[in-house]
């Protein structure tokens, strides 16, 4: 007789719970993979048009967008195919697990469309030259009237959905009443004129100025004092001369680096950062 409390199952019966643990485990694997293959495939797509276009060095790290991308990814590479692999059955009726996975992708494609959204929005048009620093300039600092103004005024340098970063010179205007009128709002948080494409120059026109912008890192007073010692190592480490005048301050959406330039030439040698 078998005695209480034991387990009494036949090795039959133990081998075939297994055979079906691991069907189980086998079929949510290949559809976790397949879901990652087809997650990351299309975060591919659009990330990487993203990046290949707007988002090169040094756009994506001044205007702080690897946040956003990685939440993003987080949400496509992670979330999304570890609900499949968990919900995934093959008892399951083909109809019910399909609408499931449906579910998942559509928050999956919610959240990629708002990252992308957030991204586009926030891609850099310029790296601009104005008074005594490099500024990022993303699309959302340039609003429709301004964006038509430029279109009327200064098509050259006018935003198109298309354009890429540019290197411009963005002094402010010659006229005394609009200089004044530009410079009480920025004071006041308000547009500047980095956000007027109408008064904005090529980049080669901005040569004098920024050459005599030109400082050694000890003089750059937008760094501290640590920050200036970062920055000085690591142009020894680059083979370059901090106590030259060769450096400009650059500054972006929260992230901030150190542009070198040849003096002579004005041609851009490197980007440090200073964080």
């Amino acid at each position: 007789m078998a005695c209480p409390g034991r387990d009494n199952a036949s090795p039959e019966r133990t081998g075939g719970r297994r055979r079906v643990e691991l069907t189980l485990m086998s079929f949510r694997l290949r559809m976790l993979g397949i879901h990652l293959l087809a997650s990351a495939c299309v975060l591919s797509l659009v990330l990487g048009g993203m990046f290949l276009g707007w988002y090169r060095w040094p756009g994506w790290y001044l205007a702080g967008a690897g946040t956003v991308s990685l939440v993003v990814a987080g949400v496509d590479l992670a979330l999304g195919p570890c609900l499949t692999g968990i919900i995934a059955s093959p008892t399951k009726p083909r109809r019910e697990l399909a609408r499931d996975i449906a579910i998942i992708a559509s928050i999956q494609l919610l959240a990629l469309g708002y990252g992308s959204f957030r991204l586009w929005e926030g891609r850099p048009l310029y790296y601009a030259f104005s008074e005594n620093m490099l500024q990022l300039v993303q699309a959302y600092d340039i609003d429709g009237p301004e964006r038509d103004l430029a279109l009327q005024r200064n098509p050259d340098l006018a935003p198109h959905w298309y354009d890429r970063p540019r290197w411009i010179w963005a002094p402010l205007p010659d006229d005394p009443a609009e200089n004044s009128r530009i410079l009480q709002a920025a004071i006041a948080g308000g547009t500047d004129v980095i956000g007027m494409p109408r008064y904005f120059h090529p980049w080669e026109q901005g040569a004098e100025a920024l050459r005599a912008q030109l400082q050694p890192v000890g003089k750059i007073r937008f760094l501290g004092l640590a920050e200036q010692k970062r920055a000085a190592r690591r142009m020894q480490d680059a083979g370059l001369s901090p106590d030259h005048p060769n450096a400009i301050f650059f500054l972006g959406r929260g992230k901030r680096l150190l542009a070198v330039f040849e003096p002579t030439t004005l041609r851009l040698i490197t980007l440090i950062r200073v964080d």
